[in-house]
Order: C-alpha cells, then structure tokens, then sequence
C-alpha cells in the first residue's frame, strides 16, 4: 500500500479535554477508562510524521450548542447516558471543547453535532477544498463517533482507514466488535503501520 501525503490526513475525533483531561466534563465525572486515556502519546508519532511528509491533521470537535442562557441542546439519550453534562460543558471555542494539548496543532477543526463527523457540519466541504482523498481515522468511541465518521466517509467514496489501536471504547469487548465490523468498509491498520507508511512516501 502506498499513499500520497499531501491528499491523506489523519483525522482525529473526538480527543478533546472535555472527554480526557481530569479536570474535563468526563474527567469531573470519572468517566473514563485506561485505553482512552493512552490514545494522545499512542497517536503522536504517527502526527508527527504525517507533518513531516506534508499530510493534514483534522480534528473532530463534539460541540454541544448552547441555547437560551448558555443552557447547551442535549440529545435526550445523552441526557440518559450522561446526566452529569452542565452548562459549560462542550462549548464551542472553549478548552474543554479543544483538542488536548499534546495532539495540537489541528490543520482543520470541524465541529460536530453527533455521532457522525459528517453530520450537519463542513467536514465534507473542507475535505473537498483541502484535496483531501484519503482519511486514516482514530479516536473516540471506536463504536459511536469513529464507526459513524468512518462509514460516511465511505459513502462519500473517501478511501478509509481505521487505526485499530487509535480508537478506543469504554469496553474492550465493544472496542474490538466494532474494529471487526469496519473492516468491511475500509482497511484497518495499526497506527506503527500507518506511520511507516508516511515515514516511506
């Protein structure tokens, strides 16, 4: 497999304070797990050399919308799954809502509404502008976020890969579930062989 740096990035979703940091929404709550928490030093190297070679770095951002007094719009089944989500949290151009620091900079940042990276946002367009063809996608939740923005983006014919030990899950069990049921849409790969491939273009 070879690949050209300047039409392929890595798109990272989800990896934001608000979900990592301790002093985050989730971190507030103690909603965590040991394998999300190692995904920014896993995925460095592989930004690293994807800058190196001339690629893109594209952050997902979930945003969730603030309405009348700053009260955020919540889905009702977040609300279910989530109650501890508050006013603040997830607000747009806000730390909590901004890619960890380690992982910074972004080339583009996409806010997004839902699941999907694709969803009711301009992922599509700035991809479109960027020259953008191919996306090798980590993050979270490998079963929620990634598998949406993966299975759009095929749709949309871009060429997909899911970096099986970039993305993570609450549950190892669901993690792997969903990595197996990706690979029917895209190639999956692990982020060392992504890396080497940016390292040999």
């Amino acid at each position: 497999m070879k690949i050209e740096p300047k039409s392929s990035a890595v798109l990272i979703v989800d990896l934001q304070n608000d979900f990592l940091h301790p002093e985050g929404a989730y971190g507030r709550a103690n909603q965590t797990s040991p394998e999300i928490a190692a995904l920014p030093e896993r995925i460095l190297p592989l930004l690293n050399s994807v800058r190196a070679a001339g690629g893109w770095i594209v952050s997902t951002q979930f945003t969730l919308v603030p309405g009348k007094n700053g009260e955020p719009f919540i889905a009702s089944h977040l609300k279910k799954l989530r109650p501890f989500l508050k006013k603040g949290d997830f607000l747009p151009a806000s730390w909590g809502n901004s890619l960890v620091d380690l992982l910074q900079p972004a080339d583009l940042v996409v806010e997004k509404v839902a699941y999907s990276a694709f969803y009711q946002t301009r992922m599509e367009f700035a991809l479109s502008r960027a020259g953008i063809k191919t996306l090798f996608v980590c993050g979270i939740v490998t079963n929620g976020g990634v598998a949406s923005t993966v299975r759009d983006a095929h749709v949309r014919d871009l060429n997909t890969i899911t970096l099986s030990d970039g993305c993570a899950a609450f549950s190892p069990e669901i993690h792997e579930n969903s990595i197996k049921s990706l690979s029917s849409v895209g190639k999956i790969l692990t982020v060392a062989e992504a890396t080497d491939l940016f390292e040999k273009s």
